[in-house]
């Protein structure tokens, strides 16, 4: 099932769409113990699960794709799997939609990709808009993008940012997953410029709970993410103590969550980060919501 078709049917119930996240663990031994981890979120009863990029070899080889796989065939629940392009030539995508379509995967985020500073960047695709055309036109594909509440990083400023965004749901892009923000205001005054830009397509928002201090603000550089002075009271407060931040962490996400399934929000997106219990938490924290 593609993905608008499963916003369609949520919407036709009144409920948002739920969907996890999940990475290819880097150890060879995690790996192998994926599937506990996959049966769990499974028994959460997503709408669908998205796995980030592992690069790496032939798309026979990629362990996006084989998890993927194993969340379509064995467990039932649709995956989506996201495709970078920086450092990919046409000649690779091409073999990855191959193999993502005789494996019956149907639905793609579309994603430029991080750039790092010591590789080279291929020169066939420079922006996700661009992949999305060419997806768009080599297989019978659901595609998704990403969007940025707060503004991309490297955008001139919030106009250009939803101006380039158009472009990507222009070129076939027909879902956006959020990144992560802790602040529902910016994504409640995204999502009015998403309308009034000309884009109708669903806006998931993404909710990433916190575990720990270190880690939430590395992610928080990285995507350019704003701290409210509450959140920071909780780091703070409970940054020594793992259990208390674990638990007013859960509080917090969950809070943001009510507030946007109130206000009509179509999806909600959780960054399990491959962590059953963070799912576990939410999921039975806003239970009689979904």
């Amino acid at each position: 099932m593609k993905v608008t078709e499963i916003f369609e049917a949520r919407k036709k119930e009144g409920k948002p769409v739920l969907s996890f996240e999940i990475f290819p663990p880097k150890k060879e031994e995690a790996l192998k113990n994926i599937d506990a981890t996959l049966e769990r979120l499974c028994d959460l009863h997503p709408d669908f699960i998205s796995v980030t990029f592992g690069a790496g070899g032939s798309a026979a080889d990629n362990k996006t794709i084989e998890i993927a796989k194993k969340i379509k065939n064995v467990y039932h629940v649709e995956p989506i799997v996201h495709l970078t392009c920086l450092y990919y030539g046409k000649k690779e995508i091409s073999e990855m939609l191959k193999y993502l379509e005789e494996a019956g995967v149907e639905n793609i985020l579309a994603l430029r990709g991080d750039e790092k500073p010591d590789v080279s960047v291929k020169n066939d695709f420079r922006y996700a808009s661009e992949l999305v055309e060419y997806i768009k036109s080599h297989g019978n594909f659901h595609i998704s993008g990403a969007c940025y509440p707060e503004t991309h990083l490297e955008a001139k400023d919030a106009v250009t940012d939803i101006h380039n965004l158009k472009k990507k749901v222009d070129a076939g892009a027909s879902h956006l997953v959020s990144q992560l923000f802790f602040d529902n205001e910016f994504f409640y005054r995204f999502y009015e410029k998403t309308r009034i830009a000309g884009i109708n397509v669903p806006v998931e928002a993404g909710i990433m709970p916190v575990t720990n201090k270190a880690q939430i603000e590395r992610m928080v550089n990285t995507c350019g993410a704003s701290l409210p002075e509450k959140f920071q009271k909780i780091l703070r407060k409970y940054e020594d103590n793992k259990e208390a931040l674990f638990d007013a962490g859960m509080a917090y996400a969950i809070n943001q969550i009510v507030d946007l399934i109130a206000n009509d929000v179509e999806g909600i997106h959780i960054y399990t980060m491959n962590k059953v219990k963070i799912a576990d938490k939410i999921c039975e924290g806003i239970k009689s919501l979904i």
